[in-house]
């Protein structure tokens, strides 16, 4: 597949109109894949040559909801020299989906169907954004809660994949038992948890353990789901600076 480029979009990606909840992203772009087209937001880092990227997968409600919260990842990464991209992963019917279903119970199932079809749209973008003209070789993905279980699911499958970074997620069960491989990971997780309890978080870093990668889990009392969306809180910082320093770690690596 054809190179992204600043401004050239090739190979199955096309201009959309700019998201107004996100803070002037340097691109927006698309990339084709199966059940049509993934949205991304580009955010690019300030110097010229190869750079690292690091794709981020939104949790159940998306990026729209608390944009200010992802943003300050993308600003961290895109500090180091890494490229950050927003991946828009749902499809349209998922969204219509996730209108129609109103518990709990529905919603997980939903999702559980879902792992896979979202897991290869994610490599999909993960393969126009290797072969774009700046790319180092090197990527990453950041996933958040739903996310979060995207992204390892993307990372078991994917060995293209140079660094994992999950929070308040885990392994999708029925993707756990397939699992021979994961890069380098770290779970970020409040001990507080109620809607991804501890537990799942802790399970993710066993499994990537067993495959023989290296994984650590950074636990955070009293923390409940989505802790890091809170400003002005010093454990936001933390995990901010924790995620961008694993980044730029692994990413930079020869």
């Amino acid at each position: 597949m054809p190179a992204i480029n600043r401004r050239s979009l090739l190979g199955g990606l096309a201009l959309l109109a700019a998201s107004p909840a996100l803070a002037a992203p340097a691109e927006t772009l698309s990339v084709e894949a199966s059940e049509g087209r993934v949205a991304l937001n580009r955010f690019a880092a300030g110097r010229s040559g190869k750079r690292p990227a690091v794709l981020m997968l939104h949790g159940s409600r998306g990026f729209d909801l608390r944009p200010q919260a992802y943003q300050r990842y993308a600003n961290a990464l895109t500090a180091d020299g890494i490229d950050a991209y927003f991946v828009r992963y749902y499809t349209p019917a998922d969204e219509q989906a996730f209108e129609a279903l109103h518990t709990r119970e529905r919603r997980e199932a939903y999702e559980t169907e879902r792992f896979d079809a979202w897991a290869a749209r994610v490599s999909s973008v993960l393969t126009s954004v290797l072969t774009g003209a700046d790319s180092s070789d090197r990527i990453g993905l950041l996933g958040f809660s739903l996310g979060g279980y995207v992204a390892a699911a993307a990372a078991a499958r994917d060995t293209r994949v140079s660094a994992l970074a999950v929070l308040y997620g885990g392994m999708p069960d029925k993707i756990a038992p397939e699992v021979k491989h994961l890069p380098p990971l770290i779970e970020l997780h409040g001990e507080a948890d109620r809607n991804v309890p501890l537990a799942s978080g802790e399970k993710l870093v066993r499994l990537g353990k067993s495959v023989g990668a290296a994984a650590e889990i950074v636990r955070y009392p009293g923390k409940a789901h989505g802790f890091d969306f809170a400003d002005n809180d010093p454990m936001t910082a933390d995990a901010v600076n924790r995620v961008a320093g694993f980044f730029q770690a692994r990413l930079s690596a020869a």
